[in-house]
């Protein structure tokens, strides 16, 4: 080989290296922006990912969305099977509108009264109007309202449970079953947050559900005495988050602190499902800002306590 012919064979060769290199920078780059690029955002939602500020999930299932446009905004395993607490109630309650009568009365029986915790220490014997026994439910989380109104709604709470099933079949919840009404842990008893997602904008629909659960305080009393029963609201984002709505809290030792949210601001609507939330009033907090930043709504400062009640 020539010297001239050497020359110009390793010229080729340097062009042909400082091309390859030049395109895998170019497509290692664009490679790079098509993955930081949040599917179907703007850059202030990339900017509002900073918001959260978690070194790790604070819950073993999250599911945020847009209840308009129906655009998820977060998710974490909302897809994972988990233990819903009392977030059960929501089903139970949505059965009891459709086939019991708010203004049917209600005999509190022994089996209610000995119900597990929460409860509002209902007495055997003591008489109810149908819908004070929903809201005691809804409000408070209590179980012994929640046995009483499914005992008269059903002939026994294995029937009830059955009609729980039948409707979460009907609705479309594929990785739902129930076991029991009222959310106790037991095998068999799983859902999952998108599930939960779907069958509260359902329960929502329902003008008394709605109502109910947007109630930060009420009071109930049997027909059959003087006794008053304060509920307060055991959703602490009621009245210390602009726009909250409810919908539910949960708590047992296996499912972990739980929370259904709705909020409404601006004519914009978000739902939050936590399943197994660590601190569940911050993380509710947190993605209830994130939300709003997403869509484009102002985010008021507010704070609420992680202290929380032993039962629910």
């Amino acid at each position: 080989m020539t010297p001239a012919r050497s020359r110009l064979r390793r010229v080729v060769l340097g062009l042909l290296l400082f091309w390859m290199i030049g395109g895998m920078a170019f497509g290692g780059a664009q490679a790079q922006a098509e993955e930081g690029q949040p599917s179907g955002r703007t850059h202030k939602a990339t900017k509002s990912l900073r918001l959260l500020k978690w070194r790790q999930i604070p819950a073993h299932g999250i599911l945020l969305k847009d209840m308009k446009s129906g655009q998820t905004l977060y998710q974490f395993r909302a897809g994972e099977r988990l233990s819903p607490a009392s977030l059960t109630k929501i089903m139970s309650a949505l059965i009891i509108l459709e086939q019991g009568n708010l203004n049917d009365e209600v005999v509190v029986s022994e089996r209610a009264a000995r119900a597990h915790k929460v409860r509002l220490r209902l007495r055997a014997g003591q008489v109810f109007r149908l819908e004070d026994l929903l809201k005691a439910m809804l409000i408070v989380s209590a179980n012994d309202a929640c046995v009483a109104a499914v005992e008269h709604v059903a002939s026994d709470e294995a029937t009830f449970v059955e009609l729980m099933n039948r409707k979460a079949a009907a609705l479309g919840l594929k990785d739902t079953h129930f076991g029991n009404p009222c959310g106790f842990d037991v095998p068999g008893h799983y859902t999952t947050a998108e599930d939960l997602a779907k069958l509260s904008e359902i329960a929502l629909e329902n003008p008394i559900f709605r109502e109910l659960v947007r109630q930060e305080r009420d009071l109930i009393s049997p027909i059959n005495g003087n006794r008053v029963y304060l509920l307060h609201n055991t959703n602490r984002l009621l009245g210390r988050v602009p726009g909250v709505e409810g919908v539910k809290t949960g708590f047992t030792s296996k499912a972990g602190r739980c929370l259904i949210a709705k909020v409404s601001q601006d004519g914009r609507e978000l739902l939050l499902v936590l399943l197994g939330a660590k601190r569940r009033w911050t993380t509710a907090s947190d993605l209830i800002k994130y939300g709003l930043t997403v869509l484009q709504l102002a985010t008021p400062e507010f704070q609420v306590s992680d202290r929380e009640q032993p039962y629910e």
